[in-house]
């Protein structure tokens, strides 16, 4: 087994050189001794196009689940293997999610907000149908922890692959007959040309009267403006948004006016978790690599994630 030789960019992280390191290999700079680059500035597309053209990497391991920037700038190849971060936070990402469904089924932002003794009030998970779009880790996470609510569970995807704890798996071209009998609707996908605005005004008002949008996954997949009409005029039950469009969002955008809308500032994954759940895949990736052995989360470069 040969020692990777691991580029960490574009600064030196300690947490990434100690999962190299742990792993067996060596970290070393950004140059044509590297065989492999760990890039931690997902936006930062110009400086990873020179990074990766400064070494040798036949393994590059992007620290974002989403990597809609490096996909848009044209990186993504077949000369060396890409991996994402789609995988390590699937769980936290998933932990999210439910949280916010419960708490907008549970209304438990009016009940943290009140100062007097108010009506009763708040709806169940428990055995009711919910629809997820997206077919991957985090799904699979999601599935595992609503088990216990005994949903029964749609999941949208690319493909018909059918996918484990899910009542049924459709198309997105089935996302219409998706909608309207699922208490809670689970964004978990992809951004990419296909998926952006996947929600908008036909499919909020597909959605039940009384039921939820979760987004955990990006902003761009819902029509904001969309978003903030079925609010206000009641066509949904309400929205909970770990990310928005734009972001951040302003302080004065009407989101914040909506009483029935939970929003939080891209915290499925606080630095802590983040760093800790992405060194232990650049560990084990790198362990992998060295092996020869197939890496973990593996970007599909026509798919784009």
């Amino acid at each position: 087994m040969t020692a990777p030789r691991v580029a960490i960019g574009p600064d030196h992280s300690q947490f990434a050189a100690d999962a190299v390191r742990a792993a067996g290999g060596v970290p070393v700079a950004i140059d044509s001794a590297a065989d492999a680059l760990v890039w931690l500035a997902p936006q930062d597309t110009a400086g990873l196009r020179a990074a990766v053209g400064a070494t040798a990497a036949r393994w590059v391991q992007l620290s974002s689940a989403g990597i809609e920037a490096t996909a848009a700038a044209g990186l993504l190849d077949d000369r060396r293997v890409w991996t994402s971060a789609k995988d390590a936070y699937a769980e936290q990402v998933a932990e999210l999610a439910l949280a916010l469904a419960l708490a907008g089924l549970r209304e438990l932002p009016t009940y943290l907000a009140a100062r007097s003794w108010g009506e009763l009030g708040g709806d169940s998970l428990f055995d009711e149908p919910v629809t997820i779009l997206g077919g991957g880790r985090i799904t699979a996470s999601l599935l595992q922890l609503l088990a216990p609510f005994r949903v029964r569970a749609t999941v949208v995807r690319r493909g018909q692959q059918p996918v484990p704890g899910a009542a049924r798996t459709v198309p997105a071209s089935g996302l219409a007959d998706a909608l309207p009998d699922a208490k809670v609707v689970f964004l978990a996908l992809a951004l990419t040309p296909d998926t952006e605005r996947i929600i908008g005004a036909e499919q909020l008002a597909a959605m039940r009267p009384d039921g939820w949008l979760v987004n955990v996954a990006r902003g761009r997949h819902v029509d904001t403006g969309a978003l903030v009409a079925a609010l206000a005029t009641g066509i949904i039950g309400g929205a909970a948004l770990d990310v928005t469009d734009p972001e951040p969002l302003p302080d004065e955008h009407p989101l914040w006016a909506q009483q029935r809308c939970i929003i939080t500032p891209h915290t499925a994954t606080p630095p802590e978790l983040a760093d800790r759940a992405l060194a232990r895949l650049i560990r084990d990736n790198a362990a992998r690599f060295a092996a020869g052995q197939p890496l973990l989360s593996v970007v599909d470069p026509v798919a784009g994630y």
